[in-house]
């Protein structure tokens, strides 16, 4: 028998760019549903954002930004012209940082490495609600 729960959290991300880490989040959904071994997805239902794994807090999270803003410099180049100046490079984010990550869960834990984390990377300094969908299933 399968198990599928999903749910929807809300997080601010501000008017700058960031990389926020929600790996937190993530446990405290795995927990509330008591989710044993199968597997969650975590899903950004927007055009401007992404989900990334990687480590945090070591500087990882500004190296990333940074090689965003070499990679897709916020400037007029973009055919895509609404919102603040260069927000069309905000638009091609997820073709580099999808907006999904799956992770195996196993024995209620996601399976992670010692120094990875689950995060939401926003570019786009223009809105600062976003959603995240997490989804297990077991």
């Amino acid at each position: 028998m399968s198990l599928f729960q999903s749910n929807e959290i809300s997080l601010q991300t501000g008017h700058r760019q960031c990389v926020l880490d929600i790996t937190d989040k993530c446990r405290r959904f795995l927990v509330d549903f008591d989710a044993y071994s199968g597997l969650l997805n975590i899903f950004v239902p927007h055009a401007t954002a992404g989900v990334a794994i990687l480590e945090t807090g070591a500087g990882s999270d500004d190296d990333l930004l940074a090689s965003l803003e070499d990679l897709l410099p916020r400037d007029d180049r973009w055919q895509h012209r609404h919102g603040s100046y260069g927000h069309g490079r905000d638009h091609v984010l997820p073709a580099y940082i999808a907006p999904h990550a799956t992770i195996p869960v196993i024995d209620g834990r996601m399976a992670l490495g010692t120094w990875q984390s689950v995060t939401l990377v926003d570019t786009n300094v223009d809105n600062p609600d976003r959603r995240v969908r997490l989804s297990y299933l077991g």
